[in-house]
């Protein structure tokens, strides 16, 4: 999914202090592509910790009735340096990209794209056509990670995994869609390659049921809360709110307490990198930044081969073309006033 922020802030992005039991950090509406549109719910980046592990972003969204309008509609646009992780509670998004990849994602499947040098996407609700009517509610989040300097350059591709391992104990299933996590005396090994160690997990609980994650006392952890009466390690965690912890702990407790609960878990180790991240970029240095927009930009002309927006060409650009979506790439917004130089985190 693409930031449609129309005057995005430049984060420069670094992994924080250290915090003592768990930090609540509050979720922001943030309106994709106007106030007509669907609004997502996002947690990071925020001033107080912009990465967890090497999670650098996360937008929460739905459950939006789909059913009398145009749904998700995400034109063509470019990312370099992460990956997209697209996971859904409900409903069907379709992906188109620019190394020749279609393919539609619905709740208990991973979408993984990795950006490396240059890539562009689009997403979309499917259209309802003769014999299929697309689902009528759309929920989920969509995540990035940072990837780590030897491979932020790296070949772009795309990875979709329908059959992703997942356990039932007790009142709870966990489903595991990166990295690994032992379950129940079980490890979950999620197929989807990574670049940094991480663990994303899907966690669902029956009222009043409890599970105690044995996890790598190296990593910190991010709780996601998108239904129900939850707490971690007994600290309540509002839904929407993203509960985190610091690494230290070899265990980490969820329980659910009057009403079931649906949440998804993130962590890693602290990523040792600062980064600058602006608009759906992410790099080491302003001016990489500056680059990767002046490059795409580049890549678009007026609508001079049928009405797309793409100059003459651009499959064999840096972003390469995106082909089958009803419409033209997005214009990258302007850059801001600003030059940010990344920070040391704090102890380092």
């Amino acid at each position: 999914m693409s930031n449609l922020e129309t005057r995005p802030a430049e984060q420069v992005c670094g992994a924080g202090a250290a915090a003592g039991g768990v930090e609540l950090l509050e979720a922001r509406d943030v309106p994709l592509g106007g106030p007509r549109a669907m609004t997502v719910r996002r947690t990071i980046p925020q001033r107080r910790r912009s990465l967890i592990g090497a999670w650098c972003f996360c937008d929460h969204y739905g459950p939006d009735d789909v059913s009398t309008s145009v749904g998700m509609q995400v034109p063509p646009h470019p990312h370099i340096g992460l990956q997209t992780v697209s996971w859904l509670f409900a409903g069907e998004i379709l992906h188109r990209d620019s190394v020749g990849s279609l393919q539609t994602v619905r709740p208990g499947e991973l979408n993984l794209m990795t950006a490396g040098r240059g890539i562009s996407h689009s997403e979309e609700s499917p259209e309802s056509v003769a014999g299929y009517r697309r689902p009528p509610t759309l929920h989920g989040v969509q995540l990035w990670t940072v990837l780590p300097r030897e491979a932020k350059d790296t070949t772009p591709s795309f990875e979709h995994h329908g059959d992703l391992p997942v356990i039932v104990h007790d009142g709870v299933r966990v489903q595991v869609f990166l990295g690994s996590l032992p379950v129940a005396g079980q490890t979950l090994v999620s197929p989807a390659r990574t670049w940094t160690p991480l663990v994303g997990a899907q966690l669902d609980l029956e009222a009043g049921a409890s599970i105690e994650l044995d996890v790598d006392p190296g990593f910190e952890h991010g709780l996601l809360v998108d239904a129900g009466d939850a707490r971690l390690d007994g600290a309540p965690v509002p839904v929407g709110a993203l509960a985190y912890t610091a690494p230290g702990p070899a265990r980490l407790t969820v329980t659910a307490g009057a009403d079931p609960v649906r949440a998804v878990l993130i962590g890693g180790t602290p990523f040792g990198e600062d980064v600058v991240m602006w608009w759906n970029f992410v790099g080491r240095t302003h001016e990489e930044v500056v680059a990767a927009r002046a490059d795409w930009m580049a890549q678009l002309a007026e609508a001079d081969d049928g009405g797309t927006g793409y100059a003459q060409g651009a499959a064999d650009r840096r972003f390469g073309r995106v082909d089958g979506y009803a419409g033209g790439p997005l214009r990258a917004p302007a850059l801001p006033d600003v030059r940010l130089r990344p920070r040391g985190r704090p102890g380092r």
